[in-house]
């Protein structure tokens, strides 16, 4: 069982994301969503002037797509579904972007050789914010449109107050609400996610040491990624169910396929979690 779009092809989701933007709006910006695509993927490989390719190896670009089409998806069945309010155009695009966006934070500059962008792991969103707004004002967008985007990648923050953050109003906090989904319920429907988790662990390690060497607690979230693993199961149920229930609203239900009545996602992301018991049971009883 697995998402029926490849993650690791870029034109693939691409697509998906075009045609589901086409359905949308039919008469709006037909090449939207292929530019946006091309120039942050750009960034991410290594084509901008002032960053490397992302060296991060968990939250790499996959990691971006595998939330882009999450969010995609999710709001083409909220429109689908009927919901209200209707959005417009222009907020799915800033949401499109905002999802691209969301973790250019551990992009490293030029002149950076130490480490990968894991060691950013801590102070990546507010580094994406900033990312952001320079990549969209070298493109014209508008103080309110950056900030738009900026209020969306915050809801990305794993400690973040969600209620707290502000909005200019209900269809931008519902883009930034399905971004916020997407990205948590993105990552753990992914058919690998069981054996990528020793290498977040060692994000966080990375990130750790970072800080420590530079005046910072240093302390690492888990003392080993079996520790990590062992408390996945715990994290979804007491940390990304209830935010997704409640802090983003439930929009994770418009995920559901109407022709089966499942939701693939939370389909996919339970087949990942009885497979780390069943891997954690076999460990206990060696």
């Amino acid at each position: 069982m697995s998402l029926e779009v490849d993650t690791t092809d870029v034109q693939a989701v691409r697509l998906r994301v075009a045609r589901d933007y086409w359905r949308l709006f039919p008469a709006g910006d037909q090449d939207f969503v292929g530019r946006v695509f091309s120039e942050v993927v750009d960034c991410f490989q290594g084509r901008h002037p002032e960053f490397q390719a992302i060296d991060a190896r968990y939250h790499d670009l996959e990691h971006t797509l595998q939330g882009t089409l999450c969010f995609s998806t999710l709001l083409r069945r909220r429109a689908e579904a009927g919901a209200r309010p209707v959005l417009r155009e222009e907020t799915f695009q800033l949401g499109l972007l905002a999802i691209l966006l969301h973790d250019t934070g551990y992009l490293k500059r030029r002149e950076d050789l130490e480490g990968t962008g894991a060691k950013y792991t801590a102070t990546h969103v507010n580094r994406s914010c900033d990312f952001a707004e320079r990549f969209l004002a070298a493109r014209g967008f508008t103080l309110r449109q950056i900030q738009a985007v900026q209020g969306m990648i915050r809801c990305t923050g794993l400690g973040v107050n969600i209620g707290a953050l502000q909005f200019a109003g209900e269809e931008e906090r519902i883009a930034g609400h399905a971004l916020g989904t997407a990205d948590l319920l993105g990552q753990m429907a992914a058919a690998d996610y069981p054996e990528k988790l020793p290498i977040l662990y060692l994000e966080f390690a990375e990130s750790a040491a970072h800080n420590q060497g530079r005046g910072g607690s240093g302390g690492a979230a888990f003392a080993s990624a079996e520790e990590l693993i062992r408390k996945t199961p715990g994290f979804w149920r007491h940390y990304v169910l209830p935010k997704v229930e409640q802090d983003f609203g439930g929009l994770h239900r418009f995920l559901v396929d109407p022709a089966t009545g499942r939701n693939q996602y939370l389909d996919l992301i339970e087949a990942n979690l009885e497979r780390l018991q069943r891997q954690l049971a076999a460990e206990a009883a060696a």
